[in-house]
């Protein structure tokens, strides 16, 4: 047998064990990413606050400005429909600025206030704005590079849902395939296909209040 054929045995044998694997797992189950990366940052009130101090929390990840007209606004307001909903002192959230030369602790204060923030366990951070970036890559949850254009004020909706013991968490979709992090924005559609920022669905904010709830449970 030739190592051409045997290569291409193994990569079957290879795919059709992670179709059998996804087929069979727990349907509740929630997939592990990757540890949370560290993090130490300023928050609204002055203080710092770490990934170290959120040990025991489930809480949720996001990139935001607070002069955002698009898509931050929708995004606190579906998080804030989170943070009625579960009203749990288990329950976090992590807000990170991209913008911190105007995003000082004293705006986002202000801020806090204005989209009625009502836990204290929801932290908007700031810091430099490389060490942003840098934690944006480590997330994986695109922020644009180029802080002198406005490229630099793009940003990805997507959030990110960290358990209790620091490990970055999803639910898997309808082919078995792990989602890795929840969209915040609204959609036209049911389905989630066609974002809009007057849409009334936000599928995906469905499916994250599900999973904090699993999440503190456990």
């Amino acid at each position: 047998m030739n190592k051409q054929l045997i290569a291409v045995i193994v990569i079957i044998l290879g795919v059709v064990g992670t179709v059998l694997w996804l087929k069979n797992k727990p349907q509740n189950e929630l997939y592990s990413v990757m540890k949370v990366p560290e993090f130490s940052m300023t928050n609204q009130n002055n203080q710092t606050i770490t990934n170290r101090d959120m040990l025991g929390k489930v809480y949720v990840v996001e990139f935001f400005f607070t002069s955002c007209p698009t898509i931050c606004p929708v995004m606190s307001n579906n998080l804030r429909s989170v943070e009625d909903e579960i009203n749990d002192a288990n329950l976090g959230f992590i807000s990170v600025t991209i913008d911190p030369k105007r995003d000082t602790p004293a705006r986002l204060l202000e801020y806090a206030k204005q989209i009625g923030v009502k836990s204290p366990n929801w932290h908007h951070l700031t810091s430099d704005r490389e060490t942003i970036e840098q934690l944006s890559d480590k997330f994986n949850i695109y922020v644009g590079k180029d802080e002198t254009t406005a490229e630099g004020l793009n940003h990805s909706g997507k959030l990110a849902l960290v358990d209790k013991q620091g490990n970055i968490r999803s639910r898997y979709d309808k082919m078995g395939v792990p989602i890795l992090f929840y969209s915040g924005l609204n959609y036209k559609d049911p389905e989630g296909k066609d974002p809009s920022l007057a849409g009334k669905y936000h599928p995906e904010i469905k499916f994250l209040k599900e999973d904090i709830k699993k999440l503190l449970a456990e």
